[in-house]
């Protein structure tokens, strides 16, 4: 692990930092961990805003998953599966805007299917 991390931005579900020594990007996101080196960091965050979450949610939309956005890794077997607010705060980490943690819940961070009788 890395000893000189920087945080570049920071989201509920994760953070993006950088290792100011080696130059290793580093991904925090729910349970997936990434380590980026320069190109890698370009690559993946080239592939995830060209995601179209629209098709992929009609595409996948008779699916009795919560996560419909397939992200494809190099290992055949291996697809991590998000869903538009995840893909949202991903995106949001990629902007190269400095974020401010909010330690207030938002409305989109209440995961609950509300029913009214």
């Amino acid at each position: 692990m890395c000893s000189n991390i920087k945080t570049i931005s920071k989201v509920t579900s994760g953070e993006l930092s950088i290792c100011t020594k080696c130059n290793v990007y580093h991904l925090e996101f729910n349970n997936i961990y990434f380590e980026f080196s320069e190109a890698q960091y370009k690559q993946f965050k080239k592939y995830l805003f060209a995601i179209e979450s629209e098709y992929w949610e009609n595409k996948y939309g008779e699916a009795k998953v919560k996560r419909k956005i397939p992200v494809p890794s190099l290992q055949s077997n291996l697809v991590l599966m998000f869903n538009r607010q995840e893909i949202t705060e991903l995106k949001s980490l990629f902007s190269n805007i400095k974020q401010v943690y909010n330690k207030y819940l938002n409305v989109d961070d209440i995961d609950y299917t509300l029913i009214l009788n």
